[in-house]
């Protein structure tokens, strides 16, 4: 029954934000070209999704990596269509890169065009590497962030897989850092028959970012194997941190 209130609730409070969202694009259009205000509406919605449960957390560590005054290609690991919710703790304006299916998916899709989001089409990889390169630069250009999952798709096991070239050709072609970023728990809000788990910690762990230089002088290829590794030490360390906080 509390699970029924939620989703309930949950509809309620997303097509408030989606109306809102509406009218604050168009009034700060002409002046926010990065859509800092439009971004703002989606961080409250993620932000009561997650803040009404009075047991259900989701923490952050490593904020210290990150500066607000500059713009990344984040790439960050993805288990569960809730990785994009559990984002917005990030206190960063920023554009998801996401499959174009994802566009038509009733109250998230207009949510995401309304947010700017880039539409990708995975079935062709030469147009979504062109796609991604284009709008994320032009995105970069206006001072936001661009967020990409570069396993390019879900993992079915929660491990880090081997990780695509869209992200760092990007962050070559734009000039900017790289920020790796960490999550667990997004895959473990649900119990059996879609109950929802109350009492779930989502726990995301922001890294060092990977300099300008760095990610100029070293090949694609390299620096996705290089960042791949390091998220992977990052997320077993950030994984065995919840197991014995629950000791």
């Amino acid at each position: 029954m509390l699970s029924i209130l939620y989703y309930l609730f949950t509809l309620l409070q997303v097509t408030f934000w989606f109306i809102v969202s509406i009218i604050v694009l168009i009034v700060t259009y002409p002046f926010d070209k990065s859509r800092y205000w439009v971004h703002w509406c989606s961080r409250c919605i993620c932000a009561t999704l997650f803040g009404v449960p009075p047991r259900m957390r989701r923490t952050i560590e490593g904020l210290e990596n990150i500066d607000k005054n500059k713009s990344y290609v984040m790439v960050i690991n993805h288990n569960s269509g809730f990785d994009i919710f559990a984002a917005y703790k990030i206190p960063l304006n920023f554009r998801w890169v996401s499959k174009k299916e994802v566009f038509y998916v009733p109250f998230m899709g207009p949510l995401l065009f309304i947010h700017g989001d880039i539409p990708i089409n995975r079935g062709n990889a030469a147009a979504a590497m062109a796609k991604v390169i284009e709008d994320g630069k032009l995105w970069l250009g206006r001072g936001a962030s661009v967020a990409i999952f570069p396993e390019g798709t879900r993992s079915k096991d929660g491990e880090i897989h081997r990780f695509k070239a869209g992200a760092f050709n990007l962050a070559k072609e734009a000039g900017v850092e790289i920020l790796p970023i960490v999550m667990t728990g997004t895959n473990n809000m649900f119990r059996k028959k879609w109950l929802i788990n109350w009492t779930n910690h989502i726990a995301i762990k922001v890294l060092k970012p990977v300099s300008v230089e760095e990610v100029a002088a070293t090949e694609s290829k390299d620096l996705a194997q290089q960042t791949q590794q390091r998220m992977t030490e990052a997320l077993a360390e950030l994984r065995e941190q919840v197991k014995n906080e629950k000791k």
